[in-house]
């Protein structure tokens, strides 16, 4: 790996911990400058030095996906401090409020839908314009999950928002195929990140949740960012408007009786 994206530019949007942070890191590994992009300066700047610290060139551009002015601003600077954009993991993402449908506001729909699907519209749009610009080619990867495979009651907003960046992903590589620019998702299952401390918090529920995976155990944020770096990379050049799933064996059916 340690040469899969010499001399390329990358992008990471919520880079600021979890599979987004272990990615801008394995970028960097795997030889490309990387800018990370999120909400919380402190962690995109621990993320900078983490970056720094594994031989790579790095750049934090504190963003907000959901606004279409301070993506467009995000490519800009990316382009500003190095020149193009190669790769990009449109990772930023949120898990809303967990409520039945009835319970469930309508801001936390706007907001986990602004974030989750709207965010990575709105990255692909500016993240495809300057890849065209530059004469086509790249590789882009959109976070989904699981849940955008299949249906789970009480998170119909992120439900609904990562089945979008499913459908969303496959149109954006047949628009696009034929410019070499290759666009995929990840559906990783429940990965250790601060979002998995903050829904399973509760240890029976998740011991639950844990042995729903005939694996054992969640996945670990390295793990799905290793993916992430072989669909950027060149070997997985005959990759495009696929979902890559990344589960511990939970979607292939239920487990065994322990």
């Amino acid at each position: 790996m340690a040469s899969d994206l010499e001399g390329k530019v990358g992008l990471v949007t919520g880079g600021t911990s979890g599979i987004g942070r272990e990615t801008a890191v394995l970028f960097a590994k795997a030889g490309a400058k990387v800018v990370v992009a999120g909400r919380r300066e402190v962690q995109g700047n621990e993320t900078i030095e983490m970056v720094r610290a594994a031989g790579g060139d790095a750049l934090f551009v504190k963003s907000d996906v959901s606004k279409a002015a301070e993506v467009e601003t995000l490519i800009q600077k990316v382009v500003e401090r190095f020149g193009r954009l190669d790769i990009a993991f449109n990772n930023a993402g949120i898990e809303g409020v967990q409520a039945p449908i009835v319970r469930q506001s309508e801001e936390d729909w706007d907001r986990t839908i602004a974030i989750n699907l709207k965010g990575v519209w709105l990255c692909l749009k500016y993240e495809i314009r300057q890849m065209l610009r530059q004469g086509g080619g790249g590789a882009i990867v959109n976070m989904a999950s699981i849940i955008g495979l299949i249906g789970t009651a009480g998170v119909a907003a992120y439900s609904a928002s990562k089945h979008g960046v499913i459908g969303l992903t496959k149109t954006a590589a047949l628009e696009n195929a034929k410019s070499g620019i290759r666009i995929n998702a990840v559906c990783p299952g429940f990965t250790e990140t601060p979002m998995a401390d903050r829904i399973f918090r509760a240890p029976a529920v998740r011991k639950y949740v844990v042995d729903c995976h005939p694996i054992g155990r969640f996945g670990r944020p390295a793990e799905i960012a290793e993916a992430v770096v072989w669909m950027c990379s060149d070997r997985a050049s005959f990759m495009t408007g696929q979902s890559l799933v990344l589960d511990g064996g939970f979607l292939a059916g239920p487990t065994s009786p322990s």
